[in-house]
This record gives C-alpha cells, structure tokens and sequence, in this order.
C-alpha cells in the first residue's frame, strides 16, 4: 500500500502519516478493546470489504501497531492485537471519541450503522474517575447480542467483552434503546419504567451508574441560519 507523507517534521504529521488513512483508527479502536478476529473485525466494520481489511491488518503489522497471536484455549484461533505503541493510541482515540460526543454526534442518521460493542470504548471515553472515587463497582450490560462489563476500582475502569461472575448491576436491553439512551434521545431510567430495558441487582450501583458515567451535551459547531423571512 502507497503510503502518503504530509512530508513534515512535525509530531503531529509524522503521527497523521501513520494512523490517518481511512480505517486505520476505526481498527485501532476495536483492538483496545482486546484481541479481535479477522471475521470479528468484519462484523464490527460493515463497509469495509476484505481486501481493504487485509491490506489495513498488513499495514498495523508494518507499522508495528498490530501483531499477529493465537487466542488461547478453547478458541486456539489466529488473531490481531495491539502492540505496545498500537495501546499508547488508547489517550488519543478516547479524546476524539469525547470531542466527539460532544462536536460531532447529534442525532444519528438512517444510513449510519450502531454495533452495541463500540460502547465497551465509549465508556471510557465518558468516566468520570472523580465521582467514581473510592466506588468499587461491577457493572454487566446484556444489549441485544452483545454482552460486555466494566469494573470500577477508586475512580479507575476496566471495560471487556463478555460476561462477569457476580456483577453488582446487570442492565439488560435491545440494541434500539440502547441507541436511543447513547443519543441521549432517552435515559436508562426511562426505558425501565417503559420496561424496554430491565436493571437487576444492587440498587446503590444503580444510583451510582448516573453519576460515574456522563454524557456530554451536544453542542452544534455551525450556527444555524438566522431568519431573514420578513426582514
């Protein structure tokens, strides 16, 4: 693959350089979740087809972002994960996923694809570590599919795919709510008193979930026209 050089000596560039094509960050993103499948990166990436995949995986492996394993028993199957330098990433795709949250998300468009998955990353994106302070907490989040956790340790988060023994909250709902509540166009507490999501387990961790876990308000970066009409 032809690699383009903004041909400065710059941090910044040099950075660009590596991880600005298209794709490359949206795989990175899937990696610091964990190891991933090629057939788990095809599911969470629709649109990219797999020879654009393969060429992307090929291009971390150079880089030496991304390196090839062998998942452990019982799966024994090949896959990708990040390399130290590929995890150093983690800062940098957290604060665009906040900036984003923020500038660039508004309401979500008929086209545009919601894997559940991507919210074990948003998470992190949306601690808050101050007001998790001295909280010891696990929550389970069962969406459709899609089953992920995310341990709070005194104002620290850990957030995985896959279930947990013994989680102190477990929120159980489909992939519809689950969007509405990340567009903010919902809350969790009004999707169980419409019984389309379902918390079970302690109910001081439920009170604590609002508080740890904060979604910045949308703000538009364009204003809107103002009204000529009758001027």
């Amino acid at each position: 693959m032809e690699q383009r050089s903004y041909n400065q000596y710059c941090a910044t560039a040099r950075t660009l350089d590596i991880v600005g094509e298209r794709w490359t960050l949206l795989l990175i993103r899937e990696l610091l979740t964990g190891p991933k499948r090629f057939s788990d990166l095809q599911r969470s990436l629709r649109g990219l087809g797999t020879g654009l995949l393969s060429t992307r995986l090929k291009y971390l492996e150079q880089q030496r972002l991304a390196q090839k394993i062998t998942l452990p028993p019982p799966a024994r199957a090949p896959a990708y994960e990040l390399t130290e330098a590929g995890a150093e990433l983690a800062p940098a795709v957290l604060s665009l996923a906040r900036w984003g949250m923020k500038w660039a998300m508004a309401d979500p468009r008929d086209d545009e694809v919601f894997h559940p998955g991507w919210a074990v990353l948003a998470l992190r994106a949306c601690f808050d570590s101050d007001a998790a302070s001295g909280l010891r907490v696990v929550y389970e989040f069962r969406v459709g599919d899609e089953v992920f956790h995310a341990r709070i340790d005194d104002g620290t988060i850990d957030t995985v795919h896959g279930p947990v023994r013994h989680p102190d909250l477990t929120i159980t709902t489909d992939d519809r709510t689950f969007r509405e509540i990340a567009a903010g166009r919902t809350t969790l507490a009004a999707a169980v008193r419409n019984a389309t999501a379902v918390a079970t387990g302690d109910r001081a961790a439920l009170r604590a979930l609002r508080t740890v876990f904060r979604l910045p308000t949308p703000v538009q970066r364009i204003a809107a026209a103002p009204n000529t009409q009758g001027s």
